[in-house]
């Protein structure tokens, strides 16, 4: 069985259902945007947030990806950097919990990263993070041997803002022979680093992900151009289209399928993530490309029903059992 290893922000996700859009005004917070916030803006976000209901999982977007795929049977690994905290404790806690091989760093001062996720009545949700000593993981905290035994790394756009740091991570995986996949993360970062985006793809990446607004920010194009585009970048390029579905271009052909229908979205927290698990889960196990983008979709389908990253033992069983 093929092995993916992940590389990410180790983040614990705060979730806060809003009853209206006014909050994310009061805070500063465009809609379905993530923002990273420093210290000053986090103590508003924390104030605010204490006086709600909210509750507590593990995030981080490459990490929701490994979590999805460990429950599906998939042998995973993740590399990320944690704080001496207690926060960093239920973090890798739970990643042992699902079965994923974690090499956690611990950095012994500073806190564990966190988002704060705010859930608007239409089940957008819109990040405040504050990555901590997330933000610490360098090109030097990278090995040869981290690689080794697995296939396929699996990084989010979220950490190319480092520049050293991801390309080394890429340049790692590839001599190790693994197959490397790219999520573009957000539309405010790859409109914010384009230049490197497109060095990435062209040098290094095999499989990228993308959603309609990230996909836009990158090539300026319309959804069907706009893979086109990416097609020509990496052998295999998803654009995520939401309530309409999601489109690949893989080595020139293009597939598409629509989404999963829902009777209620919650919360679209993870969809994307939980798309990519299941489109590599197919992947994986050599489904075709069209079976691997229904496959994403039933994944993404399952988790906005759900307020969170988190599925129950039974879904999963259901899922394992049916894919």
């Amino acid at each position: 069985m093929q092995k993916i290893i992940g590389i990410g922000n180790c983040l614990v996700d705060v979730l806060a259902p809003i009853e209206s859009d006014e909050a994310l005004a009061t805070l500063g917070l465009p809609k379905g945007s993530m923002q990273l916030i420093g210290e000053g803006q986090l103590e508003a976000v924390q104030r605010y947030i204490s006086a709600i209901p909210h509750s507590r999982t593990t995030g981080g977007s490459s990490a929701n990806t490994i979590k999805a795929l460990a429950h599906l049977g998939i042998q995973t690994g993740f590399i990320g950097k944690i704080g001496q905290d207690e926060p960093g404790t239920f973090f890798r806690s739970q990643q042992q919990a699902t079965g994923i091989h974690s090499a956690l760093i611990t950095e012994p001062t500073g806190a564990t990263g966190t988002a704060y996720t705010f859930i608007s009545p239409d089940g957008q949700r819109t990040f405040a993070t504050y990555l901590g000593v997330a933000s610490t993981l360098r090109d030097t905290d990278f090995s040869t041997a981290q690689f080794s035994g697995y296939d396929l790394l699996y990084i989010e756009g979220y950490l190319v803002q480092n520049h050293p740091m991801i390309e080394q991570a890429m340049r790692l995986a590839k001599a190790q022979g693994l197959q490397v996949c790219l999520d573009l993360a957000s539309y405010n970062i790859v409109e914010a680093d384009r230049d490197f985006f497109r060095h990435l793809l062209t040098n290094y990446v095999d499989i990228v992900f993308a959603n309609e607004e990230e996909s836009h920010a990158f090539t300026g194009l319309e959804p069907q151009a706009a893979l086109r585009a990416l097609g020509e970048l990496c052998p295999i390029a998803i654009v995520k289209l939401g309530a309409q579905g999601a489109t690949v271009m893989a080595h020139g052909e293009s597939h598409a399928c629509p989404a999963e229908l829902v009777d209620h979205v919650k919360d679209t927290t993870a969809a994307g993530d939980y798309f990519a698990a299941g489109f590599l889960y197919g992947l994986l196990h050599q489904r075709p490309f069209s079976e691997c983008l229904q496959i994403g979709s039933r994944l993404s389908g399952e988790v906005i029903q759900v307020v969170g990253t988190t599925l129950s033992e039974q879904q999963w069983n259901h899922l394992r059992s049916t894919l």
